[in-house]
């Protein structure tokens, strides 16, 4: 696990969308895994710039959602599918039919959430995956407890992510109950994670998952199983961090060949 402390969120999104460019000129049919919430959106930002700026195509990147809310119509503008055509999609040249998400309106969610499995093996996998982290330490929407092998599936919000999320919405009573969400397990499949957390808040949950037993107690402690992890974190959101001299130095020190 490579864990790269930055100045601030800009610094973070920047250098997060300097992964996914790079990843995609690597191979140009890249797989990408989005995420939605507050911190990949200055990456999201970088990354339109970058495409305006003709850095970089889109045109034959597939991508996929890490989770999706049930019970909100497909045009709400907080359904997770109309957030990241909002802050990504619809501004650069990734086709529309390249977007997967969960087909939480189908009247199946067990059949949508396998079917969404298949679609993914049948992509050839996630290539990079970014993530957020919860203040419960959640991943995606696996909340505490959930299981280390989880698949995509449909989980139950607690009053405490609820209430997280009401800032995105006109009042806490419309933020939904329940969402589908790719499993721990599944995470782990994809061979780059990304994962992105800046501000006070996230410090304690941070420092569980890199630094703390591993758990379902905290899911994104899951983290620590995979082979290929970077954490870019800004100094609010490593503040807990006990080895945070040693991240920053071998940092300082990375090779100048070597990716992320």
């Amino acid at each position: 696990m490579e864990i790269v402390i930055l100045q601030g969120p800009e610094s973070v999104g920047e250098l997060v969308a300097e992964a996914i460019v790079d990843q995609v000129r690597r191979r140009h049919h890249a797989v990408l895994g989005l995420a939605t919430g507050s911190s990949p959106l200055p990456a999201y930002r970088s990354l339109v710039a970058r495409h305006r700026a003709g850095e970089v195509s889109f045109e034959h990147v597939s991508a996929v959602l890490l989770d999706e809310y049930v019970g909100l119509q497909p045009d709400h503008p907080q359904a997770y599918r109309q957030v990241i055509r909002r802050e990504l999609v619809d501004q650069v040249d990734l086709p529309l039919e390249h977007l997967h998400s969960p087909a939480v309106h189908s009247g199946d969610i067990p059949n949508a959430c396998r079917a969404y499995e298949e679609l993914i093996a049948s992509l050839g996998g996630v290539d990079l995956q970014l993530l957020g982290i919860g203040a419960d330490g959640h991943l995606g929407f696996n909340e505490p407890i959930s299981s280390l092998r989880s698949r995509t599936r449909i989980k139950t919000l607690t009053d405490r992510t609820r209430a997280d999320n009401a800032r995105f919405f006109a009042s806490g009573e419309e933020v939904p109950r329940h969402v589908v969400t790719q499993g721990l397990g599944t995470i782990l499949e994809a061979r780059h994670l990304v994962l992105i957390a800046t501000g006070e808040a996230k410090a304690a949950p941070v420092a569980a998952a890199v630094e703390g037993p591993l758990a379902s107690r905290c899911p994104a402690s899951v983290l620590q199983l995979h082979p290929h992890v970077t954490v870019v974190l800004d100094e609010e959101a490593a503040g807990r961090l006990e080895l945070a001299d040693y991240y920053r130095e071998t940092w300082r020190h990375k090779p100048a060949w070597q990716h992320l």
